[in-house]
């Protein structure tokens, strides 16, 4: 049994990154943790064999980005395939923002069904400052240098394995 059926749900993000000739790219995610409040740390794993990879080794810098339930769609299209070959942020419908701080962008939402916007909650702008493998995947930890709350309140995308995705249920008292 995978790890991932065995420790779910997880939160989904879209991680951007970058490579050196200024080509971003997109992933979705759920390895990810936060490591420390003040100051802000956050992680997340990938797999060495990954677009996304390849640019964290090229420029040490990424957006993670925070979906709601309303974005399965788009985690669906960003883990789908690699970046190498396609522009993911075009087939997902993504509305891109400058980052402030690091190169990647953030992630404002995506244009849905009629033209309506889903938004991503929060954004977080983050330089790596500790990258380190274990097993088949690496560790990369970041220390938020910038963050975009957009929503406080929203029902975060969960998920559990594959292409399952859940959505949480607060539980009486």
């Amino acid at each position: 049994m995978r790890i991932s059926e065995q420790i779910f749900p997880r939160p989904v993000a879209l991680i951007c990154t970058i490579n050196k000739e200024g080509k971003a790219n997109v992933m979705t995610a759920s390895f990810l943790m936060p490591i420390s409040f003040e100051p802000k740390y956050l992680a997340f794993s990938i797999s060495p064999k990954r677009a996304s990879f390849l640019n964290l080794k090229e420029i040490p810098e990424f957006t993670l980005n925070l979906l709601s339930k309303e974005m399965k769609k788009e985690a669906e299209i960003c883990g789908s395939f690699s970046g190498k070959d396609r522009d993911k942020f075009e087939i997902a419908n993504l509305i891109i923002e400058k980052s402030k701080k690091v190169l990647p962008p953030v992630i404002y939402g995506a244009k849905g069904k009629g033209q309506k916007k889903k938004i991503v909650p929060v954004s977080f702008e983050c330089k790596v400052v500790e990258m380190k493998e274990f097993g088949d995947h690496f560790l990369v930890v970041g220390e938020v240098l910038n963050e975009w709350q957009r929503k406080t309140k929203f029902e975060p995308l969960l998920h559990y394995s594959k292409g399952i995705f859940l959505t949480s249920k607060k539980l009486k008292k």
